[in-house]
């Protein structure tokens, strides 16, 4: 294709805006469309950031639908994924003009099990899920896809949806007396006919792993792929490419169990036991790591409480397994149960010997569950290996994928040499609709009264700006300080993250229209409030990771040993991009406008602090809170 037939499609002119009264044509938008199509055609792998407003999914989609070549789209997360197929994909097809089968594949648990729902439905559940349950029994008279998405009223994190959804780890494959009818089966073979393919990183690095581990895949050949939010890619490569061993596996394993053991072989005693006892000691296990929540080296200390928790641990999964063994031909799930036994006893095994030189080996405890990671020390062999080498053509996109104007991170960190890069600038006008107040005479971070210095300073902005802020911590000791203490130094609703699941938070945030919300990480990045209800956005540190994250520690162990310089190797990139991403809340259109405040003094008493604010949009800075206010009497009149 060539830029000329872009401005046809994507021109204020063209078919697009012939469909949509309000697009907009972005000669940005149009560039990075026609990068795209070289990328398909020619083939390689492209690093291409997208500021904010470019029309990014457009850019990347179109192209695609157009290339004649069987391509997979993968996006940061199911709303995205469910937005391109239910929003753009139906506009685009009318453009494109030609016949196309698109289709969407989710994880294996976000469909439907009816072998599950059959079994616990005549089974029966506890008391507080008979409801939830009885709604999804009526809803499975009528679904086609079995996509859970579907179903409306029940929480994603209730308890019947485990019971009613399979794992890799529970399915029965082609053994099930409901293959025939099977949700799953179903959308897979969907997504071998289809010419464009969307899914979301947790299904796509979920096939990698399988292939990595020699275990078959999920997903069929492409001849290309598009990775949007493509920033996440590092550190779902390290999730998925390493192995991990969970407290939920065990307790899932046991429970499993304990109901194939009553549906075909109820007179086990043993088998029953057995089962009891692996909850009972995955149960001490988690208790016996203490309380709260913890990111923190794996190893186990002789003679420590913990390790002899685990030790029980292993000593009962092998007791399960081995009563699995002995019932396993008394009937498929109780053979299926077997096999996974197989598995998490020598995933146990391999956490017991921590030993592995490549692997980083962590722990992360929350407060019902532990998780066991062993991460590789460096993620770009395998990502070579099986996303970049078996697919013609790779494109990567994200609004943040640069450092200081460079690639050259994102490069290093993917392996990469020789990548295709581009970069479109945000069409928005960042001087004139925003402004970058960076507060005079904070103290340094780590000084104890920093948390209530930032609140102090922050107060007078956010009552400038009439409240409809955003306020993003990097600590949930931080956050809680500030929920602490601005409701009563404010008249605004103040909202806290947790309080609430998150989309009816920001539901709230919304509807309010003169909100303070405090957050935490998982506002950073992938919300989209766009007006003046968010008209300004307050970071109170840089972003750094904390030095005793285990995954840092090692990585910066490996790049000192290797000569280099772990702080900016490792620690700026991944704050800068970090930071990026929080400022991206802000300004979410032509029309908006708003104040950004980074409390951190840093960002001009250090040298590096020049690399982060090169990074940012150009915002025009002031230090002096009069300007701040002198903003928003300028934008009234």
């Amino acid at each position: 294709m060539t830029i000329p037939d872009w401005s046809e499609n994507l021109g204020q002119n063209g078919a697009l805006a012939q469909r949509l009264p309000q697009f907009r044509a972005r000669a940005q938008q149009q560039a990075m469309a026609a990068q795209v199509a070289q990328t398909l055609q020619l083939g390689g792998v492209a690093l291409i950031e997208a500021g904010t407003g470019t029309g990014k999914t457009f850019a990347y989609l179109l192209p695609a639908m157009l290339s004649g070549r069987k391509v997979l789209v993968s996006t940061g997360s199911k709303a995205l994924q469910d937005q391109i197929l239910e929003k753009d994909i139906p506009v685009l097809l009318e453009v494109v003009r030609k016949p196309l089968q698109v289709s969407r594949l989710k994880g294996r648990s976000n469909y439907l099990c009816l072998h599950r729902l059959q079994r616990f439905s005549s089974e029966g559940v506890a008391p507080l899920l008979a409801a939830p349950l009885a709604r999804i029994v009526d809803w499975a008279g009528r679904t086609r896809a079995g996509d859970i998405a579907e179903v409306g009223g029940i929480p994603e994190d209730s308890g019947v949806w485990p019971l009613v959804t399979s794992t890799r780890d529970n399915c029965l494959g082609s053994d099930c007396p409901d293959y025939q009818r099977c949700h799953v089966v179903e959308a897979r073979r969907k997504a071998q006919e289809a010419d464009v393919l969307v899914v979301n990183h947790h299904l796509l690095f979920s096939d990698l792993a399988l292939k990595a581990n020699g275990m078959g895949d999920l997903l069929p050949r492409v001849e290309a792929m598009i990775l949007d939010e493509a920033h996440q890619v590092l550190d779902l490569a390290g999730r998925y490419f390493g192995r991990q061993l969970s407290s939920h596996q065990l307790w899932d394993w046991a429970r499993d169990s304990r109901s194939e053991a009553v549906a075909e072989a109820p007179d086990d005693a043993p088998l029953l036991q057995a089962a009891a006892e692996l909850e009972k000691a995955t149960s001490a296990w988690r208790n016996a790591l203490g309380s709260g929540e913890d990111r923190a080296p794996w190893s186990l200390v002789p003679g420590s409480p913990p390790q002899a928790a685990f030790m029980l641990v292993y000593q009962a999964v092998s007791t399960l397994q081995q009563c699995l063994q002995q019932a396993a031909a008394r009937g498929k799930g109780l053979e299926q149960c077997a096999a996974r036994g197989a598995i998490l006893l020598d995933s146990v095994a391999f956490f017991m010997r921590h030993d592995a030189a490549e692997m980083i080996f962590w722990m992360e405890k929350k407060p019902r569950t532990v998780h066991l990671h062993a991460t590789p020390l460096d993620v770009a062999p395998p990502l070579q290996k099986y996303l970049l080498e078996p697919v013609e053509a790779v494109i990567m996109t994200s609004a943040t994928l640069r450092v200081g104007g460079s690639f050259a991170n994102t490069e290093r960190a993917l392996g990469l040499s020789g990548a295709q890069t581009f970069a479109a600038a945000s069409p928005f006008d960042y001087a004139r609709q925003s402004l970058l107040y960076l507060p005079p005479g904070l103290p340094e971070p780590n000084q104890p009264d920093y948390t209530r210095a930032c609140l102090d300073a922050a107060i007078p902005v956010i009552k400038a700006c009439g409240g409809r802020t955003f306020m993003l911590f990097t600590s949930h000791r931080a956050l809680q300080e500030a929920a602490a203490h601005l409701p009563h130094a404010l008249d605004f609703p103040v909202l806290v993250q947790g309080s609430m699941p998150r989309s009816r938070l920001l539901d709230r945030f919304r509807s309010l229209g003169n909100a303070v919300l405090l957050g935490a990480a998982s506002f950073w990045e992938g919300v989209d409030v766009q007006g003046e209800a968010l008209s300004c956005v307050i970071i109170d540190k840089l972003p750094f990771a904390s030095p005793s994250d285990p995954i840092l520690r090692a990585r910066t162990e490996q790049c000192q040993s290797a000569g280099g310089d772990p702080f900016r190797e490792l620690q700026i990139p991944q704050a800068v991009i970090a930071l990026r991403q929080g400022v991206g809340r802000l300004i979410r259109s032509e029309n908006d406008r708003g104040i950004l405040m980074l409390c951190d003094p840093r960002l001009r008493s250090k040298g590096y602090g020049k690399i982060f604010l090169d990074s940012l949009p150009p915002m025009r800075r002031v230090t002096d809170l009069l300007a701040v206010q002198q903003f928003w009497q300028d934008a009234a009149l």
